[in-house]
């Protein structure tokens, strides 16, 4: 088994050939809300940035190996964009459901979308940091956008 590629696909989810994206992301908020059992979402936020530490330069010796930037098959920037949304959207215990669903709407949203310097990051910054840049930012959006969504819902709906 190739540890680099079972890393950067996220067990293999990036392999999946509908929307590798979104399967990684799938897979990436199921690993978060398992890890949110027994963590701290601070601790979870330290998890995204470690990752993507490590991302960077295991990207940087893939993107050699294959000779091509920003495959679709690496997902390992989902997995931290996720949890920097789920990390900062205000997720517990009570909230995780609707949180999670939150999250995953907006990161698949604006890592689709990729507005304003996500899109700019994505187009402009090459290797690692290119690949893990845009969706760093894409899940502060996100776990912001989950944020005022919930705070919304909570005032009127729920």
């Amino acid at each position: 088994m190739n540890l680099r590629k079972f890393f950067l696909t996220v067990c293999y989810s990036g392999l999946s050939p509908k929307a590798p994206g979104t399967a990684g992301s799938f897979v990436s908020l199921l690993f978060a809300i398992f890890l949110l059992q027994y963590i701290h979402e601070s601790t979870l936020f330290l998890l995204a940035l470690l990752i993507t530490v490590i991302a960077v330069k295991q990207i940087d010796i893939y993107e050699k190996e294959v000779n091509e930037h920003d495959s679709k098959e690496i997902v390992i920037d989902e997995l931290a964009g996720m949890w920097i949304a789920l990390s900062i959207c205000g997720v517990n215990s009570s909230n995780i459901m609707i949180m999670s669903v939150l999250s995953f709407v907006f990161f698949r949203i604006f890592d689709i979308w990729k507005p304003s310097i996500i899109g700019r990051i994505d187009k402009n910054v090459k290797g690692g940091w290119g690949v893990m840049g845009d969706d760093i930012i894409a899940g502060i959006a996100a776990g912001i956008a989950a944020a005022g969504t919930f705070k919304l819902l909570s005032m009127y709906v729920l």
